[in-house]
């Protein structure tokens, strides 16, 4: 029997580089249907019901999610949670309703306890409220893992979910305001050497980094991401959470982030930390230890080499690109 995989959120980031890794991998027994906001909105229960029967998916990857920046989030927690909860709860009832044979739902390391230790694991989700700023966001995602766990205790559906760490690639949002941090400062960067001043020689041109740039990240590349929730659709048999993340030794800092951008764009100018911007937490280290048991030897990209392709990629298809 071959299987029907429906991708909600399709047209985004981790979708795009799932999309790629299929169309490379080319399975035989599998047919792949990417799908966007365009198609229905899943916050209507009748719509999202007549995109499944059209489909009649065997699988469902969920990444579709009401999302946004900083700024945006904390202004408008009361949307971010009744949207996101009206689209989780329409595609868990729907995958059971047409006995969806597994759904692998996408979480964020942003809806960890906002006081925790590090580094952060899976058992630690629901330890205590998330950050103030992104509330809304982060209890309805929070809130997939326990339909999960119900559909499962009662029904026995196999219905889990995954929590990636930062993720960039191409196909990202560069929007500014919106954007996370690698895409906001590819725009900013990209603007600054082709967009602004452009007259001015590169080597007079400075190039702000806010804040310090000392804070820590973890960031995986969206298509090593794509590769890992194949998998997970395929081989983890469990409702239990995993954590998607590069390893705890391939943190790098916020200066070394700038580094490997100005090297990709191959700037000539100067950097400079503007240090009344805020840093933000200073880390966020989640434990891959889960995947690790799983899968020992996967090979993560380099992180300069797959900033150098999102570099790249950006440049390529700039007039495309959310900006």
């Amino acid at each position: 029997m071959s299987k029907v995989v429906l991708v909600t959120g399709g047209t985004g980031l981790i979708g795009k580089a799932i999309e790629t890794v299929i169309k490379e991998e080319n399975p035989a027994d599998e047919r792949w249907i990417f799908v966007g906001s365009k198609d229905a909105d899943l916050t209507d229960l009748a719509a999202t019901r007549e995109m499944f029967v059209k489909h009649q998916p065997t699988h469902v990857v969920h990444l579709a999610a009401m999302v946004g920046g900083l700024f945006h989030n904390m202004s408008n927690n009361l949307d971010f949670f009744r949207k996101n909860m009206l689209i989780n709860d329409n595609i868990l009832l729907l995958s059971h309703e047409l006995k969806v044979k597994k759904v692998v739902s996408c979480l964020s390391t942003c809806i960890f306890p906002d006081k925790t230790s590090y580094p952060i694991d899976e058992t630690m989700i629901h330890n205590g409220p998330p950050h103030d700023s992104n509330f809304g966001y982060s209890h309805a995602k929070r809130m997939i893992d326990v339909l999960n766990r119900g559909y499962n205790q009662q029904y026995g559906d196999m219905f889990t979910s995954v929590v990636p760490c930062n993720v960039f690639g191409p196909h990202d949002n560069f929007v500014p305001g919106v954007s996370h941090v690698i895409p906001g400062m590819i725009h900013r960067l990209h603007e600054l050497m082709f967009v602004k001043n452009v007259d001015q020689p590169q080597e007079s041109k400075v190039f702000s980094v806010y804040g310090t740039g000392k804070p820590l990240r973890q960031f995986i590349y969206s298509l090593d991401l794509a590769k890992l929730f194949v998998w997970v659709l395929r081989q983890y048999d469990s409702v239990e959470p995993i954590i998607l993340s590069v390893d705890e030794s391939a943190e790098v800092s916020i200066a070394q982030l700038a580094e490997s951008l100005a090297k990709a764009f191959e700037f000539k100018g100067k950097l400079k930390f503007d240090t009344t911007k805020a840093d933000g937490q200073y880390k966020k280290t989640a434990s891959n230890a889960k995947l690790r048991k799983h899968l020992p030897y996967f090979q993560f990209t380099d992180f300069n080499v797959a900033m150098k392709e999102t570099v790249q990629w950006y440049i390529a298809n700039y007039e495309q690109a959310r900006k």
